[in-house]
């Protein structure tokens, strides 16, 4: 069956951005993830740099080097190939201080949902995510593969700031913030885990597309984690390549 083409759509006099949906897709995900993958496999002269995003990709190009038309109908062509079989995702074991301190809002999301703060972990930490995107801040993982048993509004009054580290969910969506900022998702717990350190290498940790399984340790063991992710410890564990 033909694949559904994307829209194209200005975003300024040079980029594109490639759309493949309107709403938060995994399918649509994965056609934007194939599709910047084919592009660093085989470049298109006058692209300078893609950004992929959860349902679309922004292609940023040279005009100088290729019109918005051409460069169009390029992108359409390639959007309707078949995605080829990528390399095996990276997956990652990623630790997690759940409730207390480290996740103010477990037990508000535990009788929300109906049931106690201890199955909302298990919820959580039996889930298999895919990183969809990086974003908003820098080494900010928004995670498909939220179990719809912990689909929650986000908060109607979002906070101004909240802990590095943190570990929530909001609307179909989980996600693991690295820096500190401002959100509107429940905070369930605190990771160690840096997916960005700039003194580090890699600088960014995770790429869209791996896989994370998160699993839950103590206050302690988060302390002394923390510690030696600040002194440019991986933390994460991988797992599979």
């Amino acid at each position: 069956m033909p694949l559904a083409p994307p829209r194209l759509l200005p975003s300024g006099d040079s980029a594109i951005t490639v759309e493949f949906s309107k709403t938060i897709d995994d399918t649509a995900n994965q056609r934007v993830l194939a599709l910047d993958r084919a592009l660093t496999e085989a470049p298109i002269e006058g692209i300078t740099e893609t950004v992929p995003t959860y349902r679309s990709l922004l292609v940023h190009y040279d005009p100088g080097r290729v019109d918005f038309d051409a460069l169009g109908r390029a992108l359409l062509v390639r959007a309707q190939v078949p995605a080829s079989v990528a390399t095996q995702p990276r997956r990652w074991r990623v630790p997690v201080a759940y409730g207390g301190e480290n996740g103010i809002d477990l037990d508000d999301v535990a009788k929300a949902r109906g049931t106690t703060p201890d199955e909302i972990v298990a919820r959580h930490t039996a889930g298999d995510y895919r990183v969809a995107m990086i974003g908003f801040t820098p080494g900010w993982s928004y995670l498909s593969g939220l179990a719809p048993s912990l689909h929650m509004p986000r908060r109607q009054n979002p906070r101004l700031l909240t802990p590095a580290g943190t570990i929530s969910i909001g609307g179909v969506q989980t996600g693991i913030q690295c820096l500190a900022g401002p959100s509107g998702w429940h905070l369930l717990g605190r990771t160690p885990v840096r997916t960005y350190q700039l003194r580090r290498e890699p600088t960014f940790l995770l790429e869209p597309g791996d896989r994370i399984n998160f699993y839950a340790i103590d206050a302690k063991s988060f302390a002394e984690q923390d510690r030696a992710a600040e002194a440019g410890e991986i933390i994460a564990e991988l797992v599979a390549t």
